[in-house]
């Protein structure tokens, strides 16, 4: 594994981890060390497991393909961890079960109602997320009726792809009151998808400017303040690009193109254009490597 340029603190906790796997509480030993681990994943230096809407789905009685009881154990876990208030997430395995894949009924229609807004034709002047999630738009799914009726959904219809999606997609479609169509062979359309289509890892980072002459740029293990723009600039880029190439290597790309944008935000002060801020996007993108 490449663990170049990360900090010594990271390097440690990587170490500690070694390649066998852990519980998370023995390896983490304060709160600060959280963080280092979020930064050692995105590098794709280490890999978190859990358990997935898939083992609630077995739970639930929706599949049948693995191991069964090893989900039941993941769900009995989970349930017993304890929210804000220090009562118990869930009562037994198969509420949290159903709390899961209610969950994922509602970030899939979030997800879906936000394209749906990017792509229509009207525009409503408020950004689509906020669009997707606006009370008027939820109440709207619930079918609310009261001293006012309230209807809203999806005006097309909903097509699952993918192994999982009998499990998933009808409950999808009718939070969204919509058609849902499964295919015949919607079970290997995704990796279809992904042979014929494009791996692309975006990293974005930004340059501030805390006192006049002095501009910080925000790498993820720490800040590092530069005499002149130009220099914080081109070092951010040159860390995003090889951050983006790393991760887009490990996501099976080949031929890796890379593509840049940059907005840089300045503010005219007695006369003077004087810098406020800069953001950075690096996209990497390239075909998916074919296994020989």
């Amino acid at each position: 594994m490449d663990a170049s340029g990360i900090a010594n603190k990271d390097v440690a906790l990587l170490e500690r981890i070694g390649v066998m796997p852990h519980p998370v509480g023995k390896i983490l030993r304060s709160r600060l060390e959280g963080s280092a681990l979020r930064r050692l994943v995105a590098r794709g230096l280490v890999q978190i497991s859990g358990p997935t809407p898939s083992d609630a789905s077995h739970v639930l009685g929706r599949l049948d393909e693995w191991d069964k009881s090893a989900a039941e154990k993941a769900m009995v876990l989970l349930s017993r961890k304890r929210s804000g208030s220090g009562d118990v997430i869930s009562e037994d395995s198969k509420h949290m079960a159903q709390m899961i894949v209610d969950q994922l009924t509602h970030q899939t229609s979030l997800a879906l109602l936000e394209s749906a807004f990017e792509e229509d034709e009207h525009d409503f002047e408020l950004p689509s997320p906020q669009l997707a999630r606006h009370v008027l738009m939820q109440r709207g799914l619930a079918q609310h009726s009261g001293l006012v009726r309230l209807s809203t959904g999806l005006n097309m219809p909903l097509v699952g792809l993918g192994a999982s999606a009998p499990s998933y997609y009808p409950a999808v479609g009718e939070r969204l009151s919509c058609e849902t169509i499964l295919p015949e062979h919607a079970g290997v359309a995704n990796a279809i998808g992904a042979v014929v289509g494009q791996v692309t890892i975006r990293r974005t980072g930004t340059v501030t400017s805390p006192s006049d002459g002095l501009f910080r740029v925000h790498f993820e293990s720490e800040p590092k303040d530069f005499l002149e723009e130009e220099a914080a600039i081109d070092a951010l880029q040159m860390s995003l690009e090889c951050e983006a190439k790393i991760a887009a290597d490990q996501a099976g790309a080949e031929d890796v193109q890379i593509r840049f944008e940059k907005d840089v935000r300045k503010a005219e002060i007695e006369g003077q254009r004087v810098f406020i801020e800069a953001r950075l996007t690096v996209e990497a993108s390239g075909r998916p490597r074919i296994a020989t």
